[in-house]
């Protein structure tokens, strides 16, 4: 009982609501701090001494040096990001035999899958030209990472600037049409990935093509 009374505080301020936009900047914070860690594939023991140092941080009384061990990160980084891109990549194996035997899908020879959802009209953009989209992109898990949908605001881009698999796949595009592109890692973003995106990851976006118009 003594134990769940000490500890009861730190319970009810973990619950506690955000109503401050100073708590909401804070919480964001951590968020951020989240995504980063993302790249590492920290265990739950892991996140726990991620957790301890920022209590030993606080207080002062860190438990290594950070001029010995801090130079070992960026090392740790790739070991870590590599075992994620291997897992992504194994991982999506199976999702992308399956996209490209859904009735019309089109993979081509780049390993892009492409599935036209409704017809557009017009003239196709050129990798120079610059378009108007509407698009929202997930994980092959369904995890959505972006959406400009929910921004309420379309993108706008010149089409030889953008990841391999956009300037590939919209160039199929015709105005008002809508289309699914399943993107492997290596036609977005690599073995690298994204603060939101693991590296290896396999991408699908679904984009709509608003206006096509020249280079700036």
């Amino acid at each position: 009982m003594r134990f769940l009374l000490i500890l009861m505080p730190a319970l009810l301020l973990a619950q506690a609501p955000l109503t401050t936009d100073d708590q909401k900047i804070v919480y964001a914070l951590g968020l951020s701090v989240s995504n980063s860690l993302g790249q590492f594939d920290l265990s739950p023991a892991e996140l726990d001494i991620i957790k301890r140092a920022l209590t030993d941080a606080a207080a002062k009384k860190p438990a290594v040096e950070l001029e010995t061990w801090g130079p070992k990160i960026q090392a740790f980084a790739q070991q870590r990001g590599t075992r994620v891109a291997e897992r992504e990549k194994s991982g999506a194996a199976a999702y992308l035999t399956k996209a490209a035997a859904e009735p019309g899908s089109v993979k081509t020879d780049s390993g892009l899958i492409y599935r036209e959802v409704r017809a557009g009209m017009g003239e196709s953009p050129k990798a120079t030209d610059t378009v108007k989209v509407n698009y929202r992109g997930t994980l092959v898990n369904g995890t959505e990472f972006d959406s400009s949908y929910k921004r309420n605001m379309p993108a706008e881009f010149p089409l030889n600037g953008v990841i391999p698999c956009w300037t590939e796949g919209v160039q199929k595009m015709k105005i008002g049409g809508k289309s699914t592109l399943v993107c492997p890692s290596s036609l977005a973003y690599g073995d690298q990935g994204r603060p939101s995106i693991p590296g290896g990851a396999t991408l699908i976006f679904d984009i709509e093509l608003l206006e096509i118009g020249a280079a700036k």
